[in-house]
């Protein structure tokens, strides 16, 4: 990568569009950045409103995606290319908070500290994503087979100016999410013999519980640079930028461990 700022680097993998190229692009500018070989430029521009896109998968709007049943091996295809979907588009929605966010960082946060961590949550996901096309390529898929849903970058476009919104729905909603779900995605892959995918799923786990007490780490950060209350903040910016409630039962376990007060959310539930 030729950058030799980190936002440059940031803005250079967001307009890569091959997932290929993206996972190298993406660790590859984290471990420059653990080197010490870029610096924080401060004159790059703002990043794109969309990252690059591979010409497949087909978008859909999260309703028109078909449901299939997990006990055939087309059915396992579509649960681990709905993961490789998210944690391709986690790369991006990593980078572009850095990218978009660290020029405006409030004064009294480190900007070097908020680039640290989401150019390694950017690094996590690169990997993920990674883990899980192998696993879809040894079931003889490859990501961009199955349609996919747009809902994930439509939440990063609608929080595109506000830090403590991407934050808030980012992390704290959309991965959190993710903790709840994917314990019993493992089981269900486990039930039907497929021991391989769910210790894909186990790795993911349990690194998404660090992303998320990311996110609320940040968030808390923001919110007392703006001196504002965190959980009432949170739940404003919830129901300002998130359609609907959201769905219980919460993994409040997972959820504990990266530091996500459950009086957080619970209100929010549907």
């Amino acid at each position: 990568m030729a950058a030799d700022g980190v936002i440059s680097g940031a803005l250079s993998v967001l307009a890569t569009s091959g997932p290929t190229a993206k996972v190298h692009a993406a660790r590859d500018l984290a471990a420059r950045w653990r080197a010490g070989e870029l610096g924080v430029d401060g004159d790059a521009p703002p990043p794109p409103d969309r990252p690059a896109r591979p010409p497949r998968p087909v978008l859909a709007a999260p309703g028109d995606m078909p449901r299939r049943r997990l006990g055939g091996v087309g059915g396992r295809i579509a649960l681990l290319h709905a993961v490789a979907h998210i944690e391709f588009n986690a790369i991006d929605l990593a980078l572009d908070l850095v990218a978009r966010f660290t020029a405006r960082l409030p004064a009294e946060l480190d900007r070097r500290a908020l680039i640290d961590e989401w150019l390694c949550v950017a690094d996590d996901e690169a990997r993920h994503f990674a883990m899980v096309a192998g696993r879809l390529s040894d079931l003889g898929a490859a990501y961009g087979d199955l349609p996919a849903h747009s809902g994930l970058w439509d939440a990063a476009y609608a929080t595109r100016r506000d830090l403590a919104a991407r934050l808030a729905i980012a992390p704290m909603v959309l991965e959190s999410r993710g903790l709840d779900v994917t314990p019993g995605m493992i089981e269900k892959l486990e039930n039907v013999g497929d021991s391989t995918s769910a210790d894909v799923l186990r790795v993911i786990l349990a690194e998404e519980i660090g992303h998320v007490a990311a996110g609320v780490r940040w968030f808390e950060r923001v919110c007392a640079a703006r001196s504002r209350d965190p959980k009432s903040e949170f739940q404003r910016l919830v129901r300002t930028h998130f359609a609907g409630a959201l769905k219980p039962p919460f993994n409040e376990a997972a959820r504990a461990a990266a530091g996500f007060p459950r009086e957080f959310y619970a209100t929010l539930a549907a």
